[in-house]
């Protein structure tokens, strides 16, 4: 079986040797490089092909979402797994959007962190959101689960302001987007947590994947077929 070539993107040198000797003891992958910021890992990525990207959100450089869509135009069968130290919802929603395969937050343990690795490799996505915005009907560790049928009662206009919410936009984005004022498309929002019964944006995009009303495939890379 080939090896997961993996680019680690930290711009923590100790930590992306951490993450080597990590990686470099696993019998399925090796560590096809390293960058330490934004625009070196668009040039790695091109330049090696890799895998698995494993990069952090925080580095110097242009900003996080643009690397990662960057990545995927250049290198479409790449998967990015995002490691980060922010378990903040709006962050997790930011770099889904942009594309990316899997989000873990550095407290997890090696374990898990691995799990994703190979998870992604093998084309699903992985999303811990117990981590981000705590447990809930709808955050079950691991990845996403069987899809599931939004309430009947969810207006048209309701799922596009749900979809809308799940790709990262503000709120004034959102009353810009589909002309109406701020005040309503926060009136959306309370009906929608109502209706679902969902407190953040992170259980917003993962029920927003799991009903079918947010297309991960449209938004993100391809599934690699083996």
């Amino acid at each position: 079986m080939p090896l997961i070539r993996i680019l680690i993107a930290d711009d923590h040198a100790v930590l992306r040797t951490g993450l080597r000797m990590l990686l470099e003891a696993q019998n399925d992958m090796e560590v096809a490089g390293e960058a330490a910021d934004g625009l070196d890992v668009s040039r790695k990525a091109r330049e090696l092909r890799p895998d698995v990207v494993l990069m952090d959100l925080s580095m110097p450089g242009p900003p996080s979402g643009d690397v990662i869509r960057q990545v995927l135009r250049a290198c479409p069968k790449t998967r990015v797994l995002v490691l980060t130290m922010h378990d903040d919802p709006a962050y997790f929603a930011s770099a889904m959007s942009a594309g990316a395969a899997a989000y873990v937050v550095k407290k997890v343990a090696d374990s898990e962190l691995l799990l994703a690795i190979r998870a992604v490799n093998a084309g699903r996505t992985f999303v811990d959101l117990t981590q981000v915005a705590g447990p809930s009907p709808h955050a079950v560790p691991g990845s996403f689960g069987a899809r599931q049928q939004p309430p009947k009662d969810l207006s048209q206009r309701e799922r596009e302001v749900l979809r809308l919410l799940a790709q990262g936009h503000s709120n004034q984005q959102i009353a810009e987007q589909i002309r109406v004022s701020v005040k309503t498309v926060e009136t959306y929002r309370t009906r929608l947590r109502e209706k679902l019964g969902l407190k953040g944006r992170a259980e917003l995009y993962r029920f927003a994947v799991e009903s079918g009303i947010l297309d991960t495939d449209s938004a993100g890379p391809p599934e690699r077929r083996r």
